[in-house]
């Protein structure tokens, strides 16, 4: 570190100092030296294409093919009655699970809704198993 001057009217200064723990867990002081550490992150990729439409009828629609690096989220929106199940799967749709938390029911929905539904995952497809017993239902899986 450099000299500091000290100034009038005080004596001293209380120094401060941005430090880091070096690979052997040492502190080292922020200087030109030596930079703060950083790591910079890449952008996410670009987002799959949202599953997106209106029904009025029983169905199961997609496949929603998410790329990693992002969020799935599930829109819900309109006049409706019925049950909405998010589905994913491994094989293209040849299986179809619903998803679950600690073995109970997850992404299960009842009425509008607007919530993150899973965590990325570009190695499997996600659907919507759409139940109505009433009304028109608009929908978007989407990151």
């Amino acid at each position: 570190m450099s000299d500091l001057p000290i100034h009038a009217p005080a004596a001293y200064y209380p120094p401060s100092a941005l430090v880091f723990s070096d690979s052997e867990g040492n502190g080292v002081i922020v200087d030109a030296a030596n930079p703060l550490p950083v790591t910079v992150t890449p952008a996410a990729p670009e987002a799959g294409t949202p599953l997106a439409g209106t029904i009025s009828d029983s169905e199961t629609v997609g496949p929603f093919a998410p790329v990693g690096g992002r969020t799935i989220w599930l829109s819900l929106s309109g006049t409706w009655a019925g049950t909405v199940t998010v589905q994913r799967s491994v094989d293209d749709g040849e299986t179809m699970l619903p998803l679950t938390v600690g073995g109970q029911p997850w992404a299960t929905f009842t009425g509008n809704a607007c919530e993150p539904v899973a965590a990325d995952d570009s190695g499997a497809t996600y659907y919507l198993d759409v139940t109505l017993a009433s009304g028109e239902l608009t929908y978007r899986l989407a990151q």
